[in-house]
C-alpha cells in the first residue's frame, strides 16, 4: 500500500500482510510527532505528485534491494504529539536488504517528496 491519508493505520495488520513466501525479515519505520516543545504538527501534500513520487521510490527500492513487499503510508493534516506521521514496512529475504531498503526509502522521501510540515509550539 502506497498512500497519503489523514487516518491512522493498523501497523500490526501491515506487518502481517508483509509476511509473504520467502520473507526472512520485516523492518518497520514509524515516524511520530516528537515531544520537544511541539504541541502538534500540520502536514500538507500535493497529493497526486507526492503519491506518484512515493510509488517511484517504492519501485526503485524494490528493484535495487530485492524487496518482496513495501508499504508507505504518509499522513497529512493536524497531528498531535505521539501520533504516527510516516509508516514504512519493508520485507525481503534477508535483514540486510530490509534495512538498506527502508533507509533508502526514508532518505528519498525526505529529499524529494513534496510534503510540507509545520510544527506548532506552545509559544506562538
Amino acid at each position: 500500500m502506497i498512500v497519503i491519508q489523514t487516518e491512522d493505520v493498523d501497523i500490526g495488520a501491515l506487518i502481517i500482510a508483509a509476511k509473504k513466501h520467502g520473507t526472512g525479515a520485516v523492518v518497520v519505520f514509524d515516524g511520530i510527532v516528537r515531544d520537544d516543545d511541539i504541541t502538534e504538527m500540520e502536514l500538507e501534500a500535493y497529493e497526486d505528485v507526492a503519491t506518484q513520487e512515493l510509488v517511484n521510490i517504492a519501485t526503485t527500492a524494490t528493484e535495487q534491494f530485492r524487496l518482496l513487499h513495501v508499504d508507505i503510508i504518509h499522513r497529512i493534516g493536524r497531528l498531535a504529539v505521539g501520533e504516527n506521521i510516516l509508516i514504512i514496512i519493508v520485507a525481503a529475504g534477508h535483514r540486510q536488504e530490509t534495512y538498506a531498503g527502508s533507509r533508502f526509502i526514508i532518505e528519498a522521501i525526505k529529499a524529494g517528496v513534496p510534503i510540507r510540515s509545520e510544527e506548532h509550539t506552545s509559544e506562538l
